[in-house]
């Protein structure tokens, strides 16, 4: 058999399910990493294989499938592991019995709706840079004056204090009085994109909610849910992902850059519109 291509130990790591890439960096700075006993100094440390590794002491096992689950998140949790204020975190209403799992982006302590977690950093990462162009869908409860054609004109993207934002398909789903919903679907999902756009506009944030991320829809779960997605949804869907081109010929550029998609009806929200581009995948649901 030929000999494996040798990989970054980071890289390894993530894909093992460690963790991601740059949290593997920091336990490496902390020499928690080890390679026959000896700490590694460099993320970029190339090796074939986990074989004598360890993690705090503990051997690495060898990386298993990926697996990636749907959490309904609810408003009030961080998406951290941990938080040194003491405050909740998605990790205190995950259930037991869950394999160690990464968040795939975040969404801020006061957005709810569907948090992809999944036990592969290199999916993780897949599934967070730009350069891919995974759809994200958010649906937002706003007080303010807003009309659709303000709205579409951040289909060109927009810039908001230095910071450039991409190209962003909003709707104004139902207005009553001040008060309305807006549906938005993005590729990129930077650091509170939806709340700092909205805000631009002038418009007042009461409830936002994550509809969908890429064919991985929210649908009728339950808030504080987990299902897993479907073994072969995940196959089908990461064939997919490697199909995909970079998008405006960023590439490498985007690849240095963090990136956090179909609507659902979700307590006194308005149904999602009806001309909707619908996924080439089947939406995901509970395992049967």
């Amino acid at each position: 058999m030929p000999a494996r291509e040798p990989q970054r130990i980071a890289k390894l790591l993530a894909r093992a399910g460690i963790a991601s890439r740059r949290e593997i960096e920091r336990m490496i700075e902390e020499r928690r990493i080890a390679i026959d006993g000896v700490p590694v100094e460099k993320p970029a440390t190339l090796l074939t294989s986990l074989h004598g590794v360890t993690v705090d002491g503990q051997p690495v096992k060898a990386p298993a499938p990926a697996r990636l689950f749907r959490f309904h998140k609810p408003a009030g949790l961080l998406t951290t592991e941990r938080d040194p204020k003491g405050r909740p975190t998605i990790y205190d209403r995950l259930p037991m019995g869950l394999p160690r799992v990464m968040p795939v982006g975040r969404l801020d302590m006061n957005t709810e709706g569907l948090l992809l977690l999944t036990t592969d950093g290199e999916l993780k990462r897949q599934l967070e840079l730009p350069a891919t162009g995974v759809e994200r869908s958010y649906r937002a409860r706003v007080f303010g004056e807003i009309s659709q054609a303000q709205l579409e004109e951040l289909i060109n993207g927009v810039e908001i204090e230095g910071i450039r934002y991409g190209s962003i398909d909003a709707n104004l789903e139902r207005r009553t009085g001040r008060n309305a919903w807006v549906e938005m679907r993005l590729k990129e999902g930077k650091n509170r994109e939806v709340r700092r756009v909205l805000e631009h506009l002038g418009l007042q944030v009461s409830r936002l909610i994550r509809t969908a991320y890429g064919p991985f829809a929210l649908a009728d779960m339950p808030t504080g849910s987990v299902d897993e997605v479907r073994q072969h949804d995940l196959v089908a869907f990461r064939k997919l992902l490697g199909k995909i081109p970079p998008r405006y010929g960023e590439g490498d550029r985007d690849a240095k850059r963090r990136g956090g998609g179909a609507g659902t009806k979700l307590g006194a929200a308005p149904p999602p519109r009806a001309k909707r581009a619908r996924s080439p995948l089947p939406v995901p649901g509970r395992n049967q």
